[in-house]
């Protein structure tokens, strides 16, 4: 299999969560190549579940991947840039895929004592696909006992392993707030209610939540990256919005931020005489990888020389946090060297890290368990 070329196939056929019908289709069509005599495959939406079958199996081991791309404008330069408009897999997935890919292969050839079930899952980038394919029925009927997956990481050298016990990755929320105030001509102000003004106002009063609310010992994040209002210079805004993203390291700072949010934003509606209505979007549960799988993980990629180092806590969100959340398991970083930064339109990961990511996850099911 031609890592490479896969990947740069992939690339070039972005789409966005639940629209992975083109991806869903070029992946069947990879899988088709491969042995059939110990594969089973489910579609589920636009994702699908591919199950090799153990010569003697007791347990069914996951290793889920990703297949969702960016709303992003693709700014790479790349000869095998994204075919879609303001679609990019800016985010790794296409390396994600062919990784799996190149591990079901190499399983599908060589079955394992026990099942193996790999994941391609639409939506993790939104509005989140781990919750319903978990409770979908192709899913509980080869729900596995223990779940495994990676990231790409710019943050570590190429092809190297990070990863840790317990928190990897943070609990994420999305923030879309909408104002509405009266709106009419800017030479009467008195006789309006200014939408602008509040959401300005209520922006600048969350500041003092991370900052005086959440325990210097916890770390949170509260960004708004986004506001929107109005449409014309000489009119005062009827509505407003703001968006952005919470993230906390633990669940109880999570509620503590939506609360106080709340109590803001009921505040801004008494003083600036609006209705405001709040939308939490998509949410992203904690990675908390597991002890008694993650140290046997490790020990393994200094048995078999793959280059590891224990990584410190990310503030990043993953909707595989859900699939932990139920079955036990871990995540790892895979470094794809020094580029720009994930979700960037400039990202350009190594592609010397496919082949090493292969190795990892194939000798890990075939060697390491």
């Amino acid at each position: 299999m031609d890592y490479i070329a896969i990947r740069r196939a992939l690339h070039r056929i972005p789409e966005i969560g639940f629209e992975e019908v083109k991806t869903q289709a070029f992946l069947l069509d990879q899988i088709q190549k491969m042995p059939q005599e110990h594969l089973q495959m489910k579609k589920w939406r636009t994702g699908l579940l591919v199950k090799i079958s153990g010569t003697e199996p007791s347990r069914t081991i996951g290793f889920r991947t990703d297949i969702d791309a960016l709303p992003v404008e693709e700014k790479t330069g790349y000869p095998f840039a994204s075919e879609h408009a303001g679609k990019m897999h800016a985010c790794g997935h296409d390396f994600h895929m062919t990784v799996a890919l190149g591990a079901l292969e190499k399983v599908a050839a060589h079955p394992l004592r026990d099942d193996v079930v790999f994941i391609f899952q639409p939506a993790e980038e939104g509005p989140g696909g781990a919750i319903p394919m978990m409770k979908s029925s192709e899913f509980k009927a080869w729900k596995p006992d223990f779940i495994f997956a990676l990231h790409v990481s710019p943050e570590f050298p190429s092809g190297t392993v990070g990863t840790k016990e317990g928190i990897l990755f943070a609990n994420t929320s999305e923030l879309f707030i909408d104002f509405t105030g009266k709106g009419g001509h800017a030479a009467y102000p008195q006789l309006t209610y200014d939408s602008i003004v509040a959401a300005c106002n209520f922006v600048i009063g969350i500041q003092s939540i991370v900052a005086r609310r959440v325990s210097p010992l916890n770390s949170a994040v509260l960004t708004i990256g986004k506001m929107s209002g109005g449409t014309k210079q000489n009119i005062i805004a009827e509505r407003a919005r703001v968006e952005g993203t919470i993230r906390t390291l633990d669940q109880k700072t999570m509620a503590l931020i939506k609360d106080d949010i709340e109590r803001h934003v009921q505040a801004t509606e008494v003083a600036y005489h609006c209705k405001a209505n709040i939308d939490y979007g998509a949410n992203y549960y904690q990675v908390f990888n597991h002890k008694e799988y993650i140290d046997p993980f490790i020990e393994f990629c200094k048995d078999h020389a793959f280059p590891y180092v224990i990584c410190g806590d990310a503030m990043t969100g993953e909707d595989f946090g859900y699939f932990l959340k139920d079955i036990p398991g871990f995540m790892f970083w895979l470094g794809v060297g020094n580029t720009s930064g994930l979700h960037s339109a400039d990202f350009r990961p190594d592609e010397a890290a496919l082949a090493q990511g292969v190795r990892v996850v194939s000798e890990y099911l075939m060697k390491g368990i």
